[in-house]
């Protein structure tokens, strides 16, 4: 079959497309015939290799599964003789996490793990499309953030894969939504649903004076410092990105003060909490309150192109490689 592999950390040129070996499951696994997998703004920045993905078990010195990618779209081929939560033919979406494995045509993986049925009404693009962004942005609002209806809610980057989710949801939510992008985007986020768009190259938000419950950082171009007149007495900070100034500040405002600065690694949740935010997710897309953006698609052999243009930190919404099966 066809998959990307990485053999060491750097640019997106390290990604190499290659024939390997079609996997076989086990008892307790699917085969998922994958026809779509997001490239993100998380993949690009893992491709250098950070230390605390290292130390969370993504290679120390280099890649430790030589197939990339954490997201997908497909379709179960083949379920072992254990399986009992799906069966050939579903239509799934979800996540393999730091396990890797979805820059290719197919992929094993445990019934357990983070899988879901697709939403019905949406294609397998779209569908892997909301992974990325939706999965993220809902346990930052809802856990981290406390979110609830009449709050002012501030999206910065809320024109990215994580941000154009986080509009919608924190809308769903009840909230008072001010999104903040580049003015190229200003419509578009607009039309997601935010009541009020800032657009960053006019203003800067932490300087109009004015006060938010939450304020939802999704592209790391702030921080706990800058934004802390511009939250409520209880106001929290959220960042997406994270750092030793935000691990600092999160140990300093649990002990200290009112407002609190968070930073959640949704990506190391329990595969459970993945799946009930998953089907929450579906009810909402079926149920027409969320929708994907998608600015770019690639075929899976232009997978290091597609991770030059997300890298470059312009780009609407998601980009999706595409993966043909002959």
């Amino acid at each position: 079959m066809k998959a990307i592999k990485w053999t060491e950390y750097g640019s997106p040129d390290v990604l190499q497309l290659t024939e390997v070996e079609k996997p076989a499951p086990k008892d307790n696994e699917i085969l998922v015939r994958i026809y779509a997998t997001p490239a993100t703004a998380a993949d690009c920045a893992m491709l250098k290799g950070p230390y605390l993905g290292r130390l969370f078990g993504t290679g120390l010195t280099r890649p430790k599964n030589p197939i990339p990618g954490t997201l997908l779209a497909g379709e179960i081929e083949v379920v072992g003789k254990d399986v009992k939560r799906f069966k050939e033919g579903d239509q799934v979406f979800g996540a393999s996490d730091l396990g890797f494995g979805c820059y290719a045509e197919y992929i094993c993986l445990p019934e357990d793990d983070a899988l879901a049925s697709k939403p019905a009404n949406m294609t397998f693009e779209e569908a892997a499309a909301v992974v990325d962004g939706a999965v993220t942005a809902l346990p930052f609002l809802r856990e981290a953030g406390n979110i609830q209806s009449g709050q002012k809610v501030l999206i910065n980057g809320a024109s990215g894969s994580i941000g154009t989710a986080a509009v919608q949801l924190a809308r769903h939510f009840g909230a008072e939504v001010t999104g903040v992008c580049s003015p190229v985007n200003v419509q578009m986020v607009k039309s997601l649903g935010a009541d009020k768009v800032i657009d960053y190259t006019k203003e800067d938000f932490t300087k109009i004076g004015e006060t938010f419950d939450i304020i939802f950082d999704t592209v790391g171009k702030s921080s706990f410092s800058q934004c802390k007149d511009s939250l409520t007495q209880e106001g929290v900070y959220l960042t997406t990105v994270y750092g030793l100034p935000i691990l600092l500040q999160m140990l300093r405002t649990s002990m200290i003060g009112d407002k609190k600065a968070i930073l959640m690694l949704a990506g190391m949740r329990s595969s459970n909490d993945k799946i009930e935010d998953l089907k929450f997710i579906r009810g909402l897309i079926e149920a027409g309150k969320l929708e994907p953006v998608i600015d770019r698609r690639y075929p899976l052999e232009q997978t290091a192109e597609a991770h030059w243009y997300v890298a470059k930190g312009h780009k609407k919404g998601n980009v999706i490689l595409t993966v043909e099966h002959k």
